[in-house]
């Protein structure tokens, strides 16, 4: 049951990063005994709440106040003091320590002369663990373990150390399922005992399971604060995504449904590919002239898989195919020279190179089909990059202004003309109107259109329905880095993506 005391509220906050408003008035409060969801999408502002209440951050402005009084952490030392402890995605352990120093760091038992007493904090650290069903040698390393035990160790140390308000950032996302239902019964015991949890998913079935109420942001404001059960998935997934909610039109596909498919054979066939924790067994194809989109929340799975088809990231199995011939040396080198191409979502730290000129970044990739016997045409080269500057209306000075001056829209469009100018048989675009303005996008847009007419495979990545309902012809819902559902033909409309990214996963009991 949730108390009615108010234990930790943000009231009013304000947080902003180089002339960027992260939070913008954000107001919360979590009261004693209750599992609070926080929810959102990319960009939202979850993570600096987060570090607000973690003393990582001072607010600008507003105040947080934890048991009705103002305070102001200067760290997160003097924030785990005050009882508000935080379990990151990633762990905040020491990893080449041990289980037991980990759990009880800053307040190990010691014996008279002071000294850390080993043998009774390794059986404080045995009884601690038991309590989550976690059997380890205490004394081995962090390092030493799997991701979810890891994690499990850390909600260990911020429950035992006193924490009266345990913030929980993805605590599944590395877990197996045996772990997160112990985890479970875990906040199930937490709440029981008055204390309190905020919980930051992206997935909705965790957040509907053990969740009391939600506080929903979307660019840096909050949208909504409730309870769960007055909380929908499509109202939610509507509030997340800014979108406006309508009921479906048509009957949303299942996954492997029959679709319209046109006479060509695949240029591009991923198959099974496999990755523990991230992707399970996913399969796509696409054929020559298709624009096929990836829809799915954050964590779904859409980026590690047109990253693990680049070859950027590796898979512990499967097989990617382009025009009939397999990649079996895979790398970024295979999969260029094979004919694929990435536009990744962070332009600015995988993509261009912003000291270079904007001829240098469009000639990068290409260079060795622009030369000779070794030797670069500068000529070549000239034509190529006013071919694609023309093309995609890419707005500078010169070619010879540094990419890093140009608007985010053109330095998306830089990079586009990179892949292009490699004449590639599949083009992987991952949110490629994410951070552009509204004239750009309806570029963009018309961009991968004229690109599908040209015979290109087009696999797109968008968080933006809208983009995937006008751009694609068919539309694979990924959930828990699995394939879900595809809807196909009159099926893909804005409407039936947000219905089958909001509905119940099919495989996964504890997606």
């Amino acid at each position: 049951m949730t108390g009615s005391r108010t234990i930790l509220q943000a009231a009013g906050v304000l947080k902003g990063f180089t002339g960027v408003r992260a939070l913008d008035h954000v107001s919360m409060s979590v009261s004693e005994g209750e599992v609070h969801a926080l929810v959102g999408g990319n960009g939202a502002g979850k993570s600096t709440l987060v570090k607000l209440f973690s003393g990582v951050y001072r607010p600008d402005g507003g105040e947080l106040r934890h048991l009705g009084r103002p305070v102001r952490f200067e760290g997160p030392a003097q924030a785990l003091r005050a009882g508000i402890a935080t379990v990151y995605q990633k762990g905040n352990l020491a990893p080449q320590m041990s289980v037991a120093r980990n759990i009880f760091l800053g307040r190990e038992p010691r014996g008279r002369l002071g000294l850390i007493d080993f043998t009774r904090m390794h059986a404080d650290a045995e009884e601690v663990l038991a309590g989550y069903g976690v059997r380890v040698d205490v004394r081995r390393p962090v390092t030493s373990l799997a991701a979810g035990t890891r994690q499990m160790v850390a909600v260990a140390r911020a429950v035992s150390a006193g924490a009266r308000v345990v913030i929980m950032d993805e605590p599944t996302s590395s877990m197996e399922p045996g772990e997160i239902e112990t985890l479970f019964g875990v906040i199930g015991a937490l709440r029981a005992s008055g204390r309190s949890v905020i919980y930051v998913s992206h997935r909705l079935e965790e957040l509907y399971r053990v969740c009391d109420r939600a506080t929903v942001l979307r660019d840096g404001k909050v949208v909504h604060t409730g309870p769960m059960a007055d909380l929908d998935r499509l109202r939610l997934l509507s509030l997340m995504l800014g979108r406006p909610f309508h009921p479906p039109r048509e009957p949303v596909g299942a996954a492997g449904g029959p679709a319209d498919e046109p006479g060509d054979l695949p240029v591009l066939e991923a198959t099974g590919l496999s990755r523990r924790h991230v992707l399970a067994g996913i399969s796509i194809a696409v054929r020559p002239g298709e624009v096929v989109g990836l829809g799915g929340l954050i964590g779904a799975g859409r980026s590690e898989t047109v990253r693990a088809i680049a070859g950027v990231e590796p898979v512990d199995a499967g097989q990617v195919t382009v025009a009939g011939t397999p990649l079996r040396r895979w790398s970024i080198r295979s999969a260029i020279r094979a004919g694929v191409g990435l536009v990744p979502e962070n332009r600015k730290t995988e993509g261009i190179v912003p000291t270079l000129s904007v001829r240098d970044n469009i000639a990068l990739a290409a260079l060795p089909r622009l030369s000779r016997a070794g030797i670069v045409s500068d000529a070549r080269i000239d034509r190529v990059v006013a071919t694609f500057m023309r093309r995609l209306r890419i707005k500078a000075v010169s070619p010879g202004q540094r990419a890093g001056e140009l608007s985010g829209g053109n330095q998306q469009k830089v990079l586009l003309a990179r892949w292009l100018a490699m004449n590639p048989k599949v083009l992987l675009l991952d949110e490629p109107s994410h951070g552009v303005d509204v004239p750009t996008r309806a570029e963009m847009r018309a961009l991968i259109d004229e690109l599908a007419v040209d015979g290109l495979a087009v696999l797109l990545i968008s968080s933006d329905v809208d983009e995937l309902a006008q751009n694609c012809d068919r539309v694979v819902v990924l959930r828990d880095g699995s394939v879900d559902r595809e809807l196909t033909g009159l099926e893909v409309t804005e409407e039936n993506i947000m219905a089958a990214i909001a509905a119940p996963g099919r495989s996964a009991a504890t997606v």
